[in-house]
C-alpha cells in the first residue's frame, strides 16, 4: 500500500513559480508511474505529466509543454512538478497518483492506463 502526499502548494503571482512535492510512504516508487493531475474549479481533472520510474521518462501533456518540468528524487522517495510562468487560469487542486509503470514491461508510453493509489492535492491559487 502506497500513500501519496503533495505539497509545496501555495499563493502565487502571475508569471511566477512553485514546486509541487509528491512524497510516498509505506513503499517504494519503484515500479510506479507517477502523475500529475490538476482540478480547475468546477472542471473536470486533467493530466498535467507522467513520470517514469523505470528509465526516468517523461511525459509533459501539451498544454504544460515549456512550463512543467516533472523529477524524482529516489532517496527522497519523492517526485517533483515544477510549474513556471504560472497564469490565473492554472489556479486548482494539483493531485499526483501512481500507477504501473508502462515502462516496465517495454511500452513505449510514459502515463499508465489506470491510476492505483492519489494524493488529497494541494491547492495552487494564482492571482495577484
Amino acid at each position: 500500500q502506497v500513500q501519496l502526499v503533495e505539497s509545496g502548494g501555495g499563493l502565487v503571482q502571475p508569471g511566477g513559480s512553485l514546486t509541487l512535492s509528491c512524497t510516498a510512504s509505506g513503499a517504494t516508487l519503484d515500479g510506479y508511474a507517477i502523475g500529475w493531475f490538476r482540478q480547475a474549479p468546477g472542471k473536470e481533472r486533467e493530466g498535467v505529466s507522467c513520470l517514469s520510474t523505470t528509465d526516468g521518462s517523461t511525459h509533459i501533456l501539451y498544454s504544460w509543454m515549456d512550463r512543467v518540468t516533472t523529477s524524482r528524487d529516489n532517496a527522497k522517495n519523492t517526485v517533483y512538478l515544477q510549474l513556471k510562468r504560472l497564469k490565473v487560469e492554472d489556479t486548482g487542486r494539483y493531485y499526483c497518483a501512481a500507477g504501473p509503470d508502462p515502462r516496465r514491461g517495454g511500452s513505449a508510453s510514459v502515463c499508465p492506463r489506470q491510476y492505483t493509489y492519489w494524493g488529497q492535492g494541494t491547492q495552487v491559487t494564482v492571482s495577484s
